[in-house]
């Protein structure tokens, strides 16, 4: 049985991640296509995935990550924008009222929770993933400060230009990429049959979810709730 990790509380300060975490090596906690390992290799060493539009350039330093954890994100996975990869809404992380309090302080996790993948990466590797995402050259390393001691940081406008550390896992900090905005914000968008395929198949690999478990919680996030089902989810891995 496959059993997620959950990303520890920074501790009573805020800086203490800064501290417990070395700034060039950190756990990247992905929750969309990237979930799969396949797509994420298209980013780490360059290529086009299955059903995407878009060729990556790949990273400044094209190995595999060091190690792969599953995952659990205190918020929620909504679709929404338009997808310049795959058409279709692209997947987007509210962590809500999910994350600890910006001072460090102890709090409660609420909102739910959203299975993600955990890959144990340098700090060049995360930079030149993040500014794919973007369209834009990789090459140049982002600076952490403000994210890992406030556990957030927007780095620009962008729609994964937010900086989001939930907490620390085996000492290092757990950082995602996001949208600037919450769920409530915008308008959702349902996303491709191909996205949701990648998506689906990356929380079967990395969860041990069934496929049938995995299309029902990806029918129900916003975006996706309404327009896809649970059987046309789970019949898209059926036919990959």
């Amino acid at each position: 049985m496959i059993r997620p990790r959950r990303p520890e509380a920074p501790g009573p300060s805020a800086g203490s991640v800064r501290r417990l975490a070395p700034a060039d090596r950190l756990w990247y906690a992905a929750y969309g296509s990237n979930m799969h390992l396949d797509r994420l290799t298209c980013y780490l060493a360059g290529g086009r995935p299955p059903g995407g539009l878009r060729t990556h350039p790949g990273c400044r330093d094209p190995r595999g990550p060091a190690r792969t954890a599953p995952l659990l994100l205190p918020g929620q996975l909504y679709f929404a924008t338009e997808s310049q990869v795959w058409t279709g809404g692209s997947a987007f992380y509210d962590p809500g009222l999910g994350l600890p309090p910006a001072d460090g302080t102890a709090g409660p996790r609420s909102g739910g929770e959203l299975p993600a993948r955990g890959y144990l990466l340098t700090l060049a590797q995360f930079s030149d993933i993040a500014a794919q995402e973007m369209h834009r050259e990789p090459g140049t390393d982002l600076d952490l400060t403000e994210a890992l001691a406030r556990g957030r940081a927007q780095t620009g406008p962008g729609r994964y230009e937010t900086l989001v550390c939930a907490g620390l896992l085996d000492g290092y900090p757990v950082l995602t990429l996001t949208a600037p905005w919450s769920s409530r914000d915008v308008t959702v968008n349902p996303p491709s049959a191909a996205y949701l395929r990648h998506i689906a198949a990356g929380i079967v690999a990395s969860h041990g979810w069934s496929p049938h478990r995995a299309a029902a919680y990806l029918a129900g996030c916003p975006g996706a709730e309404g327009h896809w089902t649970t059987e046309e989810i789970a019949a898209l891995l059926d036919d990959a």
